[in-house]
């Protein structure tokens, strides 16, 4: 089979993806923008394309068997342009790191290292035990208020307990076990979870039913001491709301790592937001990268290259979206 890798992102897959499949096939790696038409004509006889973008505007692959999503969120295909009969796929395998990034980004607020050091080498001893002025507080003393229990969210409330957090679980769909879970709301009762907790972390994606579900009322409705985590999608969480969330300081702080405004052809370099986030004090910025590590990177490449194996075999692939 032809098999497509559209883009940069679907590009960093590429190596190793042969030594993953069970038979040799054509792999062909094409630019985001395809303009010459060799690299049209290659996409047009793919039989799988992975990529992040379909839309009415791309070329059309008559003979499309797979188009794999290299990653979970399928936002940027339009579902209905894509040729009858080929299966629609995304993949996972990056809620290890993401776990990570949370409980990071939650102890950094605790445990104050960076300070800590920047103190001592002027001579400042203002965390030394024995202190009054350095007493720190504890990350398992406090609540965490988890918006999506897929993937992610289930393992951030894994390790969450492992810490001694209390956890609490806002889902849309109803969850049988709940062994990491100490109190469970559905989505629409998500609010009424926001006053009880220290922190909230945003895991859900983005759909008509979520798009905009973080809103000015739900930062109303947190601690003034909240801390807010976005590692789901950015428009899941009103731009604006959250942004005057944090200048009138409804909560103490946010650490925003999915975005509203992403690096493209016109402009390579933009900042994520129409609002300026980054004139901020109580906001941690970071460019979408919660879950890209090398971990992420083989768990997907083999997710994706046991799919093309299954539909090699005339097999239903796994993490099927569309059929």
């Amino acid at each position: 089979m032809k098999i497509v890798f559209h883009g940069e992102n679907a590009a960093t897959f590429h190596p190793g993806f042969a030594e993953a499949l069970d038979r040799q096939h054509d792999l062909v790696l094409l630019p985001d923008n395809l303009e010459s038409d060799a690299a049209r004509d290659d996409y047009c006889t793919a039989d799988v394309i992975i990529g992040i973008k379909f839309d009415r505007d791309t070329p059309k692959p008559g003979n499309l068997k797979l188009y794999q999503v290299p990653g979970a969120g399928y936002d940027g295909i339009d579902v209905p342009e894509l040729p009858a009969g080929a299966f629609l796929c995304n993949c996972f395998g990056h809620e290890n790191a993401i776990t990570e990034y949370v409980m990071a980004a939650l102890l950094s607020r605790h445990v104050p290292l960076v300070d800590a050091d920047r103190r001592l080498r002027q001579g400042d001893w203002k965390y030394w035990a024995g202190g009054p002025g350095g007493v720190r507080t504890e990350l398992g003393n406090t609540a965490i208020g988890i918006l999506g229990y897929g993937h992610i969210g289930s393992m951030i409330a894994q390790r969450a307990k492992a810490f001694g957090l209390t956890v609490h679980v806002a889902n849309r769909s109803h969850v049988d076990d709940r062994t990491n879970i100490d109190v469970f709301y559905t989505i629409d009762d998500f609010k009424n979870m926001l006053p009880k907790v220290d922190a909230v972390v945003n895991t859900l994606p983005l759909t008509t039913t979520t798009t905009g579900l973080v809103d000015q009322t739900a930062f109303a409705s947190m601690k003034k001491n909240a801390v807010f985590m976005n590692v789901g999608r950015g428009g899941v969480v009103d731009e604006d709301a959250l942004y005057l969330a944090l200048k009138n300081g409804q909560i103490d702080h946010a650490f925003i790592d999915t975005w509203y405004q992403y690096p493209n052809r016109e402009n390579p370099s933009p900042l994520p937001s129409r609002q300026p986030f980054q004139e901020l004090a109580n906001v941690t910025m970071t460019p979408h990268m919660s879950g890209w590590t090398h971990g992420t990177i083989n768990r997907r490449r083999n997710t994706m290259a046991e799919n093309i194996n299954r539909v090699n075999l005339g097999c239903e692939p796994v993490n099927l979206v569309v059929k």
